[in-house]
């Protein structure tokens, strides 16, 4: 009998190759976004669309990155008119940050371009085996939640 360890590093190894690999599936995903809204830029307008309105420190937190990085996400959004920043209502020296009517038409465009990506890119694959992967990388993303999981 082998040792469980490495049975469970081997069982592993393929998946952490090709989930190593899905770089290759953002970056071309990158490529069919509009110049003006790359990937941080349309993180903010999907956060505050599935989230609501929020503070910047909130925002940071969804996205996971730092606060800096998250400034110049927002900062870009407001600079196309597709986020505005309204006083906090519970601390006036806060902002709280809202999506605009052009914000949401930009999200419908990505989802256009996206969509149509995927649908260029396979096209070759059964409608069950587009569900399948969607299903899987649902479950995936469930099983590391926040990613406490990776820090043990």
């Amino acid at each position: 009998m082998g040792c469980p360890l490495e049975t469970q590093s081997s069982r592993y190894e393929n998946l952490a190759r090709q989930v190593s690999a899905i770089g290759a599936v953002k970056r071309g995903m990158a490529r069919v976004l509009p110049v003006e809204c790359q990937g941080g830029s349309a993180a903010v307008l999907a956060f505050l669309q599935h989230h609501g309105d929020m503070r910047m420190s909130r925002l940071a937190e969804l996205m996971a990155v730092d606060m800096s990085v998250c400034s110049r996400h927002v900062a870009n959004t407001v600079d196309h008119g597709w986020v505005e920043r309204l006083p906090d209502p519970g601390d006036r020296r806060s902002r709280i940050l809202r999506l605009t009517a052009a914000g949401r038409d930009m999200l419908d465009e990505l989802n256009h371009r996206v969509t149509q990506a995927f649908a260029r890119n396979l096209a070759e694959w059964s409608d069950d085996d587009v569900e399948l992967l969607a299903t899987l990388l649902a479950r995936l993303r469930d099983s590391f939640g926040d990613c406490r999981s990776l820090q043990a």
